[in-house]
């Protein structure tokens, strides 16, 4: 399967999320290259963005699944090419 990279953006408006996202991001662990998070305290956010490398198909997994949890924006974005 083609493998791109890319990266996700991911908003966590309620910390009480937390866990569940830690969770989905261990689960998917072999596809993160990176990450980053910034506790944002003046706005009561957290915001983690994730380098990954994977198929389309497991990009995308990862992103719906955060993306379903309440409180969790995720929005991911991916190479034009393929290796």
């Amino acid at each position: 399967m083609d493998k791109r990279i890319g990266i996700i953006g991911i908003v966590v408006e309620d910390l009480s999320s937390a866990e569940r996202v830690n969770a989905i991001l261990h689960d998917y662990a072999n596809l993160i290259v990176g990450r980053m998070g910034i506790p944002y305290r003046e706005r009561g956010v957290s915001v983690i963005t994730l380098i990954v490398d994977g198929s389309n198909d497991d990009i995308s997994a990862l992103t719906g699944k955060l993306g379903r949890i309440p409180g969790v924006t995720a929005k991911s974005m991916v190479t034009k090419n393929n290796k």
